[in-house]
């Protein structure tokens, strides 16, 4: 849908999400997210959510089977093996290098238009942290909105 914007006034928004994380797993982030852009009452824009670590990410998938989010840490614990041996970085523990590496695999940072004030997001697709580490973490994602 194109809309012509005659106001041309765009205003930006900035939150801190926090996300209490109880170890490996998918967090889904999406009702805190809505809620946050519902008081921002931005009709069409863009929003960014950025994680602001080195060992958890973001992913947009789908949240209506949990069979999904089982099946997500169960590919990427087979993909990326915990083992010392494999990585020179290990002071941190076997989880350390290889949530790195999770996340590299994945996102940081991820776009989502808005429009008509809510997240544009398909019929059954959620936001999601993504923690790669195995013991609990507070997470900071940072939200971003730019629109009107």
């Amino acid at each position: 849908m194109n809309r012509e914007t005659r106001s041309g006034v765009l205003r930006q928004f900035s939150h801190r999400l926090q996300v209490e994380t109880n170890g490996k797993g998918l967090y889904e982030i999406t009702r805190p997210i809505a809620r946050w852009l519902s008081d921002c009452a931005i009709d069409t824009g863009l929003l960014t959510v950025f994680a602001q670590h080195t060992s958890a990410s973001l992913t947009i998938h789908e949240n209506a089977d949990p069979d999904v989010v089982y099946d997500l840490n169960a590919f990427f614990n087979r993909l990326v093996a915990e083992d010392n041996r494999l990585y020179r970085h290990t002071c941190e523990g076997p989880d350390d290098m290889p949530a790195h590496i999770r996340a590299a695999l994945t996102l940081t940072q991820i776009s989502i238009p808005v429009e008509r004030g809510r997240l544009a997001l398909g019929t059954w697709q959620g936001v999601y942290l993504f923690e790669h580490r195995g013991a609990a973490h507070r997470r900071s994602v940072a939200l971003h909105l730019i629109g009107e």
